[in-house]
């Protein structure tokens, strides 16, 4: 598949250098070790383009002569998509060799999780999805947490089918923004395109947690749950009961709580406590600067404060405070 001519994204600058150890010294900032041999440090042309979304970043890179970069603690999952020449993405397992016909995605299942050595010449797409944003994507499709660590299938064809399709939705994404000069999207916008592409990952390519997804392929649920789910969205910030949900619904209890399980794999109950989860957590990420983590939070029904920060950071894997700070910019 033809991406185009390298590089891209150079409005957006995050790091250059032709300078091994500031190179380095950059690198392990953000948790890289990089390896580069003597006789190739004069030659080397650092450039680290790319932006950073609530839920993931998008960047380009290229260093000029072969180099090797090992990741040390990160814990997000990243997607190396070559624009030109070749690299290698290696783990405990296997390695891939990724060109402008293949990619690959690291997972972060061990410590030592992956080592990218990059040919001479190779410059490429970089996306990085962070590992909260990804499992809490993962959840709301599953119905539920994960119980063990997310792994996919490290090689994706983006010569055909579903890779292609995701690697123009990506270069579609690095034009819009390289052709607007400044950031084109406000936060919601940012959003939706991240929700949109973990999506098609998580559905498409296979996991661990693929054929768990598929036996959640159902059909549209009855009626009473839709009324039951209606009801729920639109009281969020209210104390209701069960009682209430079953008396909305117009069918018997017993019957509400099978087509839950049928359908959404979980209790009412359980639904309502993870849609006002979601509705904090957006509302961290997206909500005016003034407000603040309590009214977010009692807004969306919790009471118990002390509770719901220890439930939240179990449930996304940071503290409420966490995820405002991004949502106000820190960028990883």
């Amino acid at each position: 598949m033809a991406f185009g001519l390298a590089p891209v994204l150079d409005r957006h600058r995050i790091f250059g250098s032709g300078d091994a150890e500031e190179t380095r010294a950059f690198l392990s900032t953000k948790q890289f070790h990089l390896e580069l041999s003597p006789r190739d440090a004069g030659r080397l042309d650092a450039r680290f383009n790319g932006v950073y979304m609530p839920g993931m970043y998008l960047g380009y890179i290229h260093y000029g002569p072969s180099v090797s970069v090992r990741a040390t603690t990160r814990d997000d999952y990243w997607l190396q998509l070559p624009l030109t020449g070749q690299l290698e993405v290696a783990n405990a397992k296997r390695g891939v060799i990724c060109d402008t016909r293949r990619a690959a995605i690291a997972s972060p299942c061990r410590n030592d999780y992956y080592l990218v050595r990059s040919d001479e010449g190779c410059g490429g797409i970089r996306v990085s999805f962070f590992k909260s944003e990804l499992l809490a994507c993962l959840a709301s499709l599953l119905g539920e947490e994960p119980r063990v660590p997310l792994e996919f299938a490290p090689e994706i064809d983006v010569s055909s089918g579903y890779g292609r399709s995701l690697a123009q939705y990506l270069m579609m994404a690095v034009r819009d923004i390289d052709n607007a000069g400044t950031m084109p999207w406000n936060s919601a916008i940012m959003t939706a395109f991240e929700q949109f592409i973990m999506t098609m990952v998580l559905t498409v390519q296979p996991h661990n947690y693929s054929a768990a997804l598929r036996r959640l392929d159902t059909p549209l649920a009855p009626r009473d749950v839709k009324r039951a789910i209606d009801y729920m969205h639109a009281n969020l910030d209210a104390s209701i009961t069960i009682t209430e949900i079953i008396a909305v619904a117009g069918v018997p209890g017993r019957t509400l709580f099978k087509h839950f399980r049928d359908f959404k794999g979980m209790s009412p109950m359980q639904y309502l406590r993870n849609a006002r989860f979601d509705r904090v957590r957006r509302a961290l990420l997206l909500g005016e600067p003034a407000e603040g983590i309590t009214q977010i939070a009692m807004e969306a029904g919790f009471l118990h404060l002390g509770r719901f920060a220890v439930d939240y950071r179990r449930r996304f894997g940071e503290s409420p405070s966490d995820t405002l700070r991004r949502r106000k910019g820190t960028s990883r």
